[in-house]
């Protein structure tokens, strides 16, 4: 068998695995987690039970997946800003790239905030904590002054904020995302310049 047929069965297990993922998060968002099995997961998609068992054998498995594959790109961000040097452009960067990360990984923070007894067992919150405080890391620089410093930890609690608190309100979803990022990266500026 050539690399090409093994590639192509491979993309289309991811396929299944994600929208496993799709369908397990909008049948929790609908009904709440605890209340949805995975019998009624695998009848929205479809397929036997056992088809599902092959890909996750409990619904904590189909959590934990969720929360490993959008949360990637985060830990990518870190490793990309810990080999670039502290500059204004750098923490810029960082700020965007965790904006869009946060924005593809919406509907995972909506159950987050939903389910937060399921977040606590299954430890999902501290991996979160934690890749927070790494982001957080590279955008303040530890010798500037302390008003400096809460500048750079504001610019990342405003993208949190925008996440959960404009949900509510009026407007496109990307316009939102637009007018909080700019709020945010002014806020590094600042601090960067000491204004």
């Amino acid at each position: 068998m050539g690399p090409t047929m093994d590639g192509t069965k491979q993309q289309r297990r991811g396929n299944t695995r994600q929208r496993i993922q799709d369908v397990a998060l909008a049948l929790f968002a609908e009904q709440g987690y605890e209340k949805t099995s995975l019998r009624e997961i695998a009848e929205r998609l479809e397929v036997t039970k056992a088809a599902l068992y092959y890909h996750f054998k409990t619904k904590e498995e189909i959590v934990v997946s969720i929360f490993a594959d959008l949360t990637k790109p985060i830990e990518e961000l870190i490793e990309w800003g810990r080999s670039q040097p502290p500059t204004l452009e750098t923490k810029h960067e960082l700020v965007r790239r965790y904006s869009q990360a946060l924005a593809d990984a919406a509907p995972l923070f909506r159950f987050m905030q939903e389910n937060q007894a399921t977040v606590r067992d299954l430890r999902i919150g501290d991996t979160f904590k934690d890749r927070t405080r790494a982001v957080r890391d590279l955008v303040i620089d530890p010798r500037a002054p302390l008003v400096e410093q809460v500048r750079c930890v504001s610019a990342i609690f405003t993208l949190h904020a925008g996440m959960f608190f404009l949900n509510d309100v009026e407007g496109d979803p990307e316009d939102k995302r637009e007018a909080v990022l700019e709020v945010a990266l002014d806020l590094v500026t600042q601090a960067h310049s000491g204004a």
